[in-house]
């Protein structure tokens, strides 16, 4: 089990306020921001990208999840690009995508039924999470979130004014037992349950099926919707599959699922989609057409040509044995340079591992084990920023995707000295 204190939450209380200084009527200037304004918490997550480009030295990176550049199919990109962009790759798109990438998707893709209404084309996963929330969640609705979580989703249930309400994660995924006692306890049922039912991100587990049959029952139940987000299933390099939401309950009008190629292709392409019930359709075309009118075209094109002319299953395939390797050789340093100082997970497939800090060193920080584990040239991210409610100073995630087996190494001995130091400041 990985420890939490479950708990409801409406403000983050890792980052500063971002409305400090220019909603206080005593600062002078005041600013009109509405109600709202409050709720935007930001990601420390995404943060990190600005903070570690700041930086003058060598810093070995196991904090932002993406995917390893030298995987990434650069050449082939710039190859496609030139020969199948056109004038109508640099004008406005359909808001819903462009048809023949909602072809593919819905061929390739969607598990459940192959029509193609059920299709819309965002501006990557984080745009399908948003549209979600938009959607189904009022000011003051309970939404459930696994504990640690993806802050990004999180936050953005907060941004519209939802209560999330942290539910305990364990190697199986989310708790539902825990579920299913601390929505009684709360006295309301959930509008929404959010989960990253394979490799979740950050603790690298995976929701078991029985457990997805179960959450199945339980949002017919309470007529809450569940929103699937995986950008992670088609990295599973060890172990048997499980079946997804849709394989278990095919065009279940209460799962809204999410996907992005940004994990399988290049995070900088900003395309995803979501499948989601047909009749919501118009609805998330004008919900989008608020927001950016169309997801980037000429990416749309250059992905589309990609996937269709063959070499994206080697492609896939190649990314399982790496990151594979990447992993096996992240679980031999840690063994090697920390050993039974701290506790992790084991995921069979995906980006991330989850860290827990044992005996004497769970009284480290892991807030302040990033600062000075910064200064020695390492990063990860702090377990309070993976909690709206900031919990888990006792642990913390490493990415171990985005590095070589020689520079995670490099890292975990860097780490190593950094969570000396830290020791040496709570005992002196």
């Amino acid at each position: 089990m990985i420890t939490t204190t479950p708990r409801i939450t409406t403000v983050h209380s890792l980052d500063p306020n971002p409305t400090a200084g220019i909603s206080d009527p005593t600062a002078g200037n005041l600013l009109p921001l509405a109600r709202r304004a409050g709720g935007l918490v930001g990601s420390v997550i995404d943060s990190s990208t600005s903070l570690l480009a700041a930086q003058t030295h060598d810093i070995v990176r196991f904090a932002m999840g993406a995917p390893a550049a030298e995987v990434i199919p650069t050449e082939e990109f710039r190859q496609i690009a030139g020969e199948v962009l056109t004038d109508a790759s640099f004008t406005y798109g359909a808001t819903e995508g462009e048809p023949d990438l909602i072809t593919t998707v819905t061929e390739q893709y969607s598990s459940g039924s192959s029509d193609p209404e059920r299709i819309v084309i965002t501006s990557g996963g984080m745009q399908g999470l948003d549209l979600a929330f938009k959607l189904f969640t009022d000011p003051g609705d309970l939404v459930v979130v696994e504990s640690p979580t993806y802050t990004n989703g999180s936050g953005t249930a907060l941004s519209y004014g939802a209560d999330v309400l942290e539910v305990p994660v364990d190697d199986n995924g989310m708790d539902i037992d825990a579920l299913e006692t601390l929505v009684a306890e709360s006295g309301r049922t959930p509008r929404m349950i959010y989960t990253i039912p394979n490799f979740q991100n950050p603790s690298g587990t995976t929701l078991s099926e029985g457990r997805r049959r179960r959450l199945l029952n339980l949002a017919h139940q309470w007529g809450a919707m569940i929103l699937d987000d995986d950008p992670y299933g088609a990295l599973r390099f060890s172990g048997d599959p499980v079946p997804g939401f849709r394989e278990i309950s095919p065009d279940d009008p209460l799962v809204f699922s999410v996907r992005t190629f940004s994990k399988i292709l290049a995070p900088g392409l900003r395309v995803g989609w979501v499948n989601a019930d047909p009749r919501l359709r118009k609805l998330l075309i004008a919900g989008k057409q608020a927001m950016d009118t169309c997801a980037n075209v000429p990416a749309q094109h250059i992905i589309n040509a990609y996937i269709n002319r063959g070499g994206y299953g080697e492609h896939l395939a190649g990314l399982r044995t790496e990151y594979k390797r990447r992993k096996e050789a992240m679980d031999a340093s840690i063994a090697r340079h920390l050993g039974t100082r701290v506790r992790t997970t084991d995921p069979a497939g995906g980006f991330f591992l989850w860290v827990t800090l044992q005996g004497d060193d769970a009284r480290v920080s892991s807030s302040r084990l990033f600062e000075i584990a910064l200064a020695e040239g390492v990063a990860f991210i702090p377990g309070p920023a993976l909690s709206p409610s900031g919990q888990f100073q006792d642990a913390f995630r490493l990415c171990f995707a985005s590095s070589t087996p020689e520079r995670t190494d490099e890292g975990l001995q860097r780490l190593v000295r950094a969570l000396d130091i830290a020791r040496e400041e709570v005992d002196g």
